[in-house]
């Protein structure tokens, strides 16, 4: 199987000025290229030859396969969750349900994406049981190899943000919600 950079669902300049159009093409065309193409060189003859990425992210053991893979689909689940700033919040009563208020979980969040040392990615998931929990994951790290659906994640890699933000993590978490299509979010669930 080849694994193609999907396409963006939105311009190169909708998301500033959370995210700029030059933090989005290095992130985007270079950052998430490159894994696609490491993939690609790296399957052809191996066990996952004809796997997709979430066999992969499944099986495969930890090292340069699993990385690739789970870095090509982290990315495209964290690209698809956007939007140009701007668009109302839909009701969102299973998050309000378990955090009490969007506001009380955003600050969860924001609290766990700050909070995770070094690169990795914040997982809102959901368990077998249909609970809400925030998972952080170093590096390439995906909650479905614990058996959890992904509903949203932030990037806290530094190439996410740095060409905009520099060290001000913090910053970039706090203005990310203004670009969540909350639409996608809720189908997910």
């Amino acid at each position: 199987m080849s694994f193609s950079l999907p396409t963006l669902p939105y311009a190169p300049t909708a998301l500033e000025p959370v995210i700029s159009e030059k933090t989005l093409s290095f992130h985007y065309g270079k950052h998430h290229q490159t894994y696609v193409d490491n993939l690609n060189k790296m399957v052809p003859g191996t066990a996952f030859e004809n796997a997709s990425l979430e066999e992969i992210i499944k099986t495969a053991p930890a090292g340069p396969i699993f990385n690739n893979a789970a870095q090509i689909w982290n990315h495209t689940f964290y690209f698809e969750s956007f939007t140009a700033p701007g668009k109302a919040v839909p009701a969102l009563p299973e998050i309000e349900a378990q955090y009490g208020s969007l506001e009380a979980f955003k600050e969860e969040f924001n609290k766990g994406a700050i909070g995770l040392f070094g690169s990795g990615w914040l997982w809102l998931v959901k368990d077998a049981e249909g609970k809400l929990q925030i998972v952080a994951e170093p590096n390439a790290g995906n909650p479905m190899t614990k058996g959890l659906k992904p509903i949203l994640t932030f990037d806290v890699w530094e190439h996410a943000y740095y060409l905009d933000y520099q060290n001000r993590r913090a910053e970039h978490v706090g203005k990310i919600w203004d670009i969540i299509n909350w639409e996608v979010i809720l189908k997910r669930f």
